[in-house]
């Protein structure tokens, strides 16, 4: 049987379930997951092996109407430009709902020229199997698609037959990355992705999405990995809110972030992380890169 291997980007409109697939694929949490829409911000490379196949698959954030902020735009871009290179692309949209955004995936998707596959997710929440098949014959009429496959991420339903069906379209070829890869990003920015998450978690309204977060000096020489962080919020009040009283909320986001790392990568983790203003972040080039 011949090897195959091939880029497949997930695109959809946030809040789908992208990085939660990507993970669970995965079996390793390599992108970060909320509740929240526009958590990822990035393009995101997790590398897929099986004995038949390599699918590099890439978690991208959710495409949507772009406001004035530069961060929104580079988003978009991000998600767009990983079409460029793919083999196939994966578009996820929520079982029972077609939404106007899921549209738009769609048209853009349609101007790459590339094989699509539609992913349908969420399928555990429909109060019945009955009500998923109406939708499947909604979805075959909105485009053409080389296959439609319902699955769950969140609790792993058909997922084997996802990778399944995606290596089919992949071409044949030798590995394009080694076999211990598992994602392109590297230790500083899932560090720092980790600890975004959890603030994310326990910060409410518009917060999050003033919310960044970089390490500024990594020291891998020991046994324990030992990082510094910047959290950049927009406004001094969410400086107040993101500490918490007492310094309680920033110091439970960081053990989170600690115990978390220090179960994907089997080594202890020492964080410490600064809380600084940074107006207007979202609008600077510096860091939006």
């Amino acid at each position: 049987m011949s090897f195959r291997a091939g880029l497949a980007p997930i695109l959809g409109r946030p809040n789908v379930g992208k990085s939660t697939l990507l993970n669970r694929l995965l079996k390793e949490k390599v992108s970060i997951e909320t509740r929240k829409p526009q958590t990822t911000r990035h393009a995101i490379t997790g590398v897929r092996h099986t004995d038949e196949s390599q699918l590099v698959l890439v978690d991208t954030p959710g495409l949507h109407v772009p406001g004035a902020r530069l961060l929104s735009r580079s988003m978009n871009r991000a998600a767009l430009g990983s079409v460029a290179g793919a083999d196939v692309v994966l578009m996820m949209v929520e079982a029972g709902r077609w939404l106007a955004g899921d549209t738009r995936v769609l048209e853009e998707i349609g101007k790459s020229g590339l094989t699509c596959i539609l992913v349908v997710n969420k399928i555990d929440r429909l109060k019945s199997r009955e009500e998923l098949f109406p939708f499947l014959e909604e979805c075959a009429e909105r485009g053409e698609f080389a296959e439609i496959v319902p699955i769950s991420a969140l609790h792993g339903d058909n997922l084997d037959r996802l990778g399944e069906v995606v290596a089919q379209y992949l071409p044949e070829g030798d590995p394009l990355y080694p076999p211990e890869a598992v994602t392109d990003r590297d230790l500083s920015f899932r560090i720092a992705e980790m600890l975004r998450e959890k603030l994310t978690l326990n910060t409410h309204r518009e917060v999050p999405y003033d919310l960044d977060v970089a390490v500024t000096s990594l020291d891998t020489r020991g046994r324990a990995v030992v990082a510094e962080l910047e959290v950049r919020v927009n406004r001094a009040s969410q400086r107040g809110i993101v500490i918490g009283r007492g310094g309680l909320r920033l110091k439970a986001a960081g053990r989170q972030a600690r115990m978390e790392l220090q179960r994907i990568f089997k080594r202890p983790f020492h964080l410490r992380a600064q809380v600084r203003v940074r107006k207007n972040w979202f609008n600077n080039p510096r860091y939006c890169r």
